[in-house]
């Protein structure tokens, strides 16, 4: 157990130093190791790793580290491994993209799950930008604008030319003319009507009468002497 911490305090030193350059990754950690105990599948899905950071293996005597190819990853085959590595602590440096495979070369360990697939990417991709939600303008309400009023033109006034406009109006006299009246067209000017005859008094009954005998007389006389 002694041995155990002095390599986890080794790896907290090589995690520090090497912390200001690129990521290191421990295996398993923070709840777990390069052991029989830890699901290292699921570790190795939550983590993003990218080329210059490093993979650190820390683990009890008993087990070591290979890493192997695709097929002996599958297989669990120990005697054809890329690299053999012990001693209690092993630094991976990820120094090109694609997929690495490690395994336990300890009888057994491998197809009880001590095994890691880690795929190593080029760039580490920015979380998206949650963008605040757009304000809605707040349009202010249009003023309504009556339309203009056109004074209506009389249909019969005369067009006035501008050269020919009079340059004042004359005000109307305040004299009376009168106009005297004219006869009529056919020439007739009207008389006052005669008087009426006054009725004849009793002289002049008498003396018609009288003239009348007087005539009647000469009258007879004539008719006899013929």
């Amino acid at each position: 157990m002694a041995i155990v911490k002095i390599l986890l305090s080794l790896a907290t030193i090589v995690i520090v130093f090497g912390s200001t350059m690129a990521a290191n990754h421990t295996v398993g950690a923070p709840n777990g190791g390069w052991d029989q105990n830890t699901a290292l599948a699921t570790w190795a899905a939550s983590k993003t790793v990218v080329v210059g950071d490093s993979l650190i293996f820390v683990y009890a005597p008993n087990h070591d580290v290979l890493e192997v190819t695709k097929a002996d990853y599958d297989s669990c085959q120990t005697t054809n491994a890329l690299s053999t590595n012990g001693g209690g602590m092993t630094i991976m440096p990820l120094s090109s993209t694609g997929k690495r495979y490690f395994i336990c070369g300890t009888g057994g360990h491998c197809a009880s799950g001590m095994k890691l697939e880690i795929n190593t990417l080029a760039t580490a991709s920015p979380p998206p930008a949650v963008a605040p939600p757009a304000k809605s303008p707040v349009s202010s309400p249009t003023p309504k604008i009556a339309p203009p009023v056109s004074s209506p033109s009389p249909k019969n006034a005369p067009k006035i030319s501008p050269a020919k406009s009079p340059a004042a109006a004359v005000p109307p006299s305040s004299t009376t003319i009168e106009v005297p009246t004219l006869p009529p067209s056919s020439g007739f000017v009207p008389t006052s009507s005669p008087p009426s005859p006054s009725p004849p008094s009793s002289a002049d009954k008498i003396s018609v009468l009288a003239s009348s005998t007087v005539g009647f007389g000469v009258v007879i006389m004539m008719l006899f002497f013929m």
